[in-house]
């Protein structure tokens, strides 16, 4: 294993300054945060975001056979290539961690990013992603294997002994890669492409970060607990437009500087105090972005006019320094603002023991919220067709969002929802997304505008069928549901609960920040009721379609969180676009006006 998977265990002397400006506080705990410190620990404990040292002690045993495998595959190619016998005894690749497992916040069941770093004349197109891919497809104790060759950082998803494993490749300009290899150094980025630079970056990015906290284990506790909650509220995720794993650390690591001797339970309100009067996009930075000789770009919104375009800046401590959340949105920095403003509130009643810390974990009632959504159902013929079909359509499901905002103006908002849902009762293999969507608060728009996004869903699935590795069967499906019409399945009970009396986010001081307190006014207690005829996918023939018909009710106001303005908004909602092989009627009664969709043969 690399160099960089030593412990950062030192506390640093306690007089020096982290970050780029002073702190707002240096004040320590008191006995009553080392008392909420405990409980929220506890709490952490309880919920099993520890995995058990078996599992640990698995993971290790897991990355040492892939160092194996690497390192024997290097010296495979080195002699292959007719290099002497000392160059084959001295060939090497070093196996390094990094995201959650490197910083040590990773719980039960999370997968390892893993980056392998080789010599100069060991290559990723043909070396790693055939040779090693072939190496790997061959052991039984490796499943699911998934070369990603085109991603915007090329990597290898696989099991291995049913760990999930991201692996990433590296070529340095070495001929030989030493074991202690200091992969914080410059010298690893001489002479190497920008795909390289981007593999090698998330270490480097992972080793930064746990330099410049000035506590490691408060950090880690804190990103541990903020992780939790980002997840229950449906705002991590990367791919959608909300955050990774590496924009959150990165959040709690600058609140670690702003208040060096705080506790966790301190650090998590704080991280709710600061980021919801952040004024994006201003950066959030650990340290001052370096330049260097050699010459990649950095993040410099003053040079780089893409930069200024960016919403919610989060940059990265090690050179060259990027945007790690160039993914973020207009409508997804929206409900972030609106999270922070929900959690805020609740640490306050936490620290005037009017709540405990269950309180902040509750989770986000999405179907609740809006009147209106988009369904994306994704199909395919297997379980292996589903998972390759789902992950190209997932990872341009952000590019839907944006293309609407675009469409509309900003009007039509869109709160994309990172969870993914099953229908059971489907004997073919299923995957749903939603969206809610809803117009913009606070404008007043013309009696009878309406937004038609038919064109914009046409647009996208037009992109979405450009996959390469497309297969009979691959089908996708976009319609827009009403609250009322959600299925049951996306409900952990199976069925809709009714409305709680006063939602979290109606408790928010209205004269506070952003008004998000009403937005939750749409819910309403609900009978259990599943749309008719909903699609099933027994008997699909791909290659011959058959017509589906989408809703089309008649006006529907959408919610609004100005309870002066009663302007009405018309939603116009012939979406549907992918009906091959589903027959369905999805008619809903007291819809006078229902529009059959256009079902014609898939799009190349």
């Amino acid at each position: 294993m690399g160099s960089s998977d030593q412990e950062f265990s030192t506390p640093p002397p306690a007089s020096r300054q982290f970050g780029i400006t002073k702190p707002i506080s240096t004040a320590g705990p008191t006995e009553t945060d080392l008392k909420r410190t405990i409980e929220l620990e506890e709490f952490l404990v309880d919920a099993g975001l520890h995995e058990s040292s078996e599992e640990a002690t698995k993971r290790e045993e897991v990355l040492g056979e892939i160092d194996k495998i690497v390192k024997s595959w290097v010296k495979q190619l080195t002699r292959q290539r007719g290099y002497s016998d000392q160059m084959v005894e001295e060939a090497n690749a070093v196996i390094f961690t990094f995201g959650s497992y490197r910083l040590g916040v990773h719980g039960p069941g999370a997968d390892i990013d893993t980056l392998c770093v080789g010599p100069s004349y060991v290559n990723r197109e043909e070396d790693f992603f055939i040779i090693l891919h072939d190496i790997l497809a061959e052991k039984e104790e490796v499943s699911e294997l998934q070369p990603v060759p085109d991603a915007h950082v090329p990597v290898m998803k696989f099991k291995f002994h049913g760990i999930s494993i991201d692996l990433l490749y590296a070529s340095i300009s070495r001929l030989v890669v030493p074991q202690d290899l200091d992969i914080s150094h410059g010298s690893v980025l001489y002479d190497v492409d920008e795909a390289t630079v981007r593999s090698l970056n998330g270490c480097r990015v992972a080793d930064q970060i746990l330099r410049l906290v000035p506590n490691i284990e408060n950090f880690r506790t804190a990103l541990r607990c903020l992780k939790f909650w980002a997840k229950r509220r449906g705002v991590y995720s990367n791919v959608t437009g909300f955050l990774g794993g590496v924009n959150w650390a990165l959040l709690v690591a600058r609140v670690c500087q702003l208040y060096p001797n705080a506790v966790p339970s301190m650090l998590v309100s704080r991280f709710f105090r600061v980021y919801t009067q952040w004024r994006w996009p201003n950066p959030v930075m650990l340290c001052a972005i370096e330049e260097d000789e050699l010459g990649f770009p950095v993040w410099d919104p003053r040079k780089n006019p893409r930069d200024r375009t960016h919403h919610m800046p989060i940059i990265t401590p090690a050179y060259p320094c990027m945007n790690s959340s160039y993914n973020v949105s207009t409508s997804t920095l929206r409900v972030m603002m609106e999270q922070f403003q929900i959690g805020n509130k609740i640490c306050e009643d936490i620290e005037l023991n009017k709540a405990g810390w269950g309180a902040l974990f509750e989770a986000y009632l999405f179907f609740e919220t809006y009147k209106n959504y988009l369904q994306v159902d994704i199909v395919a013929v297997d379980a292996e067709d589903l998972r390759l079909w789902k992950g190209w359509v997932e990872s341009r499901l952000r590019q839907l969002t944006l293309k609407i905002e675009r469409d509309t103006y900003g009007m039509l908002q869109c709160h994309p929802y990172p969870n993914e849902y099953e229908d059971p009762s489907k004997q073919c293999s299923h995957c749903a997304f939603f969206m809610g969507l809803q117009r913009k608060q606070g404008v007043k728009i013309q009696e009878g505008q309406q937004f038609d996004i038919r064109g914009t869903v046409d647009e996208f699935r037009h992109e979405v069928n450009m996959y390469m590795f497309w297969k009979p069967g691959m089908e996708l499906y976009v319609s827009h549901v009403r609250r009322k019409q959600i299925p049951s399945y996306v409900f952990p009970e199976g069925y809709k609960r009714p409305r709680p009396s006063r939602p979290i986010c109606q408790q928010l001081d209205k004269t506070s920040g952003e008004d998000i307190g009403e937005e939750c006014e749409g819910g309403s207690s609900e009978r259990r009721l599943k749309r008719k005829g909903e699609a099933d996918c027994s008997g699909a023939r791909p290659n011959k379609p058959e017509k589906r018909a989408s809703i089309s009710p008649t006006h529907e106001k959408l919610p609004t969180t100005d309870q002066q303005d009663h302007e009405e908004v018309i939603f116009n909602d012939s979406v549907d676009v992918r009906a091959n092989s589903l027959k369905d009627s999805m008619a809903v009664k007291g819809t006078e006006d229902c529009v059959e969709a256009s079902c014609g043969k898939r799009q190349r």
